[in-house]
């Protein structure tokens, strides 16, 4: 599994580069300040469109056009892998589809991942599984908070979409914002992000009486402990039903 953790990372200029040597990492077009390091030095990049601080805000539209624009400049280099298709978190899934739509429309080479929001329905999940090599599956509406027995109940039955007979994915899956190991080590995510490390780093209370002296540091820390633990191979209901329980 790939654990692409999101950027900037804060502190001295030269923290970002210590950080993203060698991981895979997420750019997101509204603070793009750690792109020219990431592609000098990290395995490999993918990009979002800023939806999610929109979101958060409740203010602000997504710049399709401008991210389309900032993505020609960079999207041959030998480390980018793809990019998610500009998405309205909180949007109706007709305003998703259009623009999931609107990028096959412009058929250009870059690699796009579309986002499964939970609010929407699950035939476009099956729809979306049927076209797309890679799928990012996003908490949002009811379910905006991934790990409560709601979402986990959510989620089980878009497994029960994705998923054959023996639980594996008919495509591979992108986790949004679960990098926490309690959940994609249940579930058979080939990639997932979070700013888990990005953020967290700078907290000294979560590292009990031996912190590690810098946020740098921390976030080093934190990324490395993230990336000791695997996916799920495959999924099972049981894992479901005990998250529900837990």
């Amino acid at each position: 599994m790939k654990c692409y953790h999101g950027t900037p990372i804060g502190g001295p200029r030269d923290a970002p580069a210590r950080f993203i040597q060698g991981r895979d990492v997420l750019i997101p077009y509204a603070r793009p300040d750690d792109l020219p390091v990431a592609l000098e030095v990290a395995r490999s990049i993918i990009t979002d469109c800023s939806s999610y601080p929109i979101w958060q805000k409740g203010q602000g539209e997504v710049d399709y056009d401008g991210y389309v624009e900032w993505l020609l400049t960079f999207y041959r280099h030998p480390c980018f892998d793809w990019a998610i298709i500009p998405d309205i978190i909180d949007g109706t899934e007709e305003q998703n589809y259009r623009w999931v739509r609107d990028w096959l429309r412009w058929g250009h080479r870059i690699k796009g991942v579309p986002v499964w929001h939970m609010h929407e329905s699950l035939e476009y999940l099956e729809w979306l599984v049927s076209h797309f090599e890679i799928v990012a599956l996003g908490s949002s509406g009811q379910w905006a908070t991934p790990g409560t027995p709601a979402w986990w109940a959510r989620m089980g039955q878009a497994m029960d979409v994705i998923c054959d007979k023996h639980g594996r994915p008919r495509c591979k899956l992108h986790g949004l914002r679960m990098l926490d190991m309690q959940i994609f080590t249940r579930l058979p995510l080939s990639s997932g992000d979070s700013t888990n490390a990005a953020v967290n780093g700078g907290s000294v209370k979560r590292f009990g009486m031996y912190p590690p002296p810098t946020a740098a540091q921390r976030a080093i820390v934190i990324a490395s402990r993230i990336e000791a633990h695997s996916s799920a191979p495959t999924w099972e209901r049981q894992m479901s039903q005990q998250a529900l329980i837990a």
